[in-house]
């Protein structure tokens, strides 16, 4: 069965094992979370610590020959407002501007409806699986009218910061491309400012930052605290997502 647009996508077992390729995929993360997520064995992991032109410098410095495919995982803005945190988005296609990047690689389809199946430790629920377009921009999407104006514009499922960056490296190269992400902040809620602005220059999250913010205006606590937790069970919903990547066994594409 295959997923997504672009070229077809058959699992590891319809093909020989002696044509398999063994090169790592490339694996593209905003957050040093993610990252940390990520990595194993099969992977080259790196981490744009939400910087658009960190990650295209770390890109250029890259050899795409070794690589047998781009993968964007990590966490997302949600625009779809029937999206709720840990929702899973597997993109069909990334949209930047007027330029549309279609997923020619995809995760095995029977996985991910496994994945459905399961329910979350954290929420108690199954956890929920959808195909659909991620929006690509530069700087962070973080009002509610904002995110509502660009499903409008896009009809995207979701927002981030990496995937339009990472499938243009995988079209000039002429790789296959993925894209997995699980909604962070749902459309319904505002990122704080505050939380933008607390990135490392590593990825992690500066919380000397976030405290010295919140002395300065404790009326921020409140919307820092449902970010927190809308991250926290993000990440855990990432976690469950990571066997995915195992091995890159369930990335195999049609000609390997």
């Amino acid at each position: 069965m295959t997923l997504g647009a672009g070229a077809a996508v058959t699992v590891r077992q319809s093909i020989g094992e002696d044509s398999i390729d063994r090169r790592p995929v490339l694996i593209v993360t905003g957050l040093a979370q993610e990252a940390r997520i990520a990595a194993g064995p099969g992977m080259i992991v790196i981490c744009s610590s939400s910087d658009p032109q960190q990650l295209r410098a770390l890109l250029s410095t890259l050899d795409s020959s070794t690589f047998r495919g781009v993968v964007s995982f990590g966490v997302a803005g949600g625009l779809d407002p029937s999206l709720r945190t840990g929702d899973v988005v597997v993109a069909t296609e990334v949209m930047a501007g007027d330029t549309r990047f279609l997923a020619d690689m995809a995760l095995n389809e029977e996985m991910i409806a496994g994945a459905a199946l399961r329910r979350s430790r954290v929420t108690r629920r199954r956890r929920r699986v959808v195909r659909g377009c991620l929006a690509g921009v530069e700087r962070v999407v973080a009002a509610r009218a904002c995110k509502a104006a660009l499903h409008s514009e896009t009809g995207a499922a979701a927002v981030d910061m990496e995937s339009h960056i990472a499938a243009a490296y995988a079209a000039q190269a002429g790789i296959p491309f993925a894209a997995l992400r699980v909604i962070s902040d749902p459309a319904h809620r505002a990122l704080p400012e505050l939380a933008q602005n607390a990135i490392k220059p590593n990825g992690d999250v500066c919380l000397r930052t976030i405290m010295r913010g919140v002395v300065r205006n404790p009326m921020t606590l409140s919307a820092l605290v449902s970010t927190g937790i809308d991250f926290n069970r993000a990440l855990r919903s990432l976690r469950g997502c990571r066997e995915f990547l195992v091995g890159g066994e369930s990335l195999v594409t049609a000609n390997a």
